[in-house]
């Protein structure tokens, strides 16, 4: 049974695979290049908001925001 069904749908892939267009109908457009670049920078200003966000809060517990002990900086480096 499973070899049957398994067959029945690799048979329906090649098939639909078989009927794409032709490459000279396909072309690339203007409208998938500029999505594609709204994405990326829609991805580089959440990167940098994460960023942001993570440095904040490590600063808030640094500080003892979230009920930790205060850090104290170390002020007896001698160089």
């Amino acid at each position: 049974m499973f070899a049957y069904t398994h067959g029945s749908s690799v048979a329906l892939l090649l098939a639909a695979v078989e009927e794409g267009p032709a490459p000279e109908d396909v072309k690339a457009g203007w409208t998938a290049l500029i999505i594609f670049l709204l994405l990326a920078v829609a991805v580089a200003v959440l990167g940098f908001s994460l960023v942001k966000h993570l440095r904040k809060a490590e600063a808030a517990k640094d500080a003892g925001a979230y009920g930790d002990e205060p850090k104290r900086p170390d002020h007896d480096s001698t160089t």
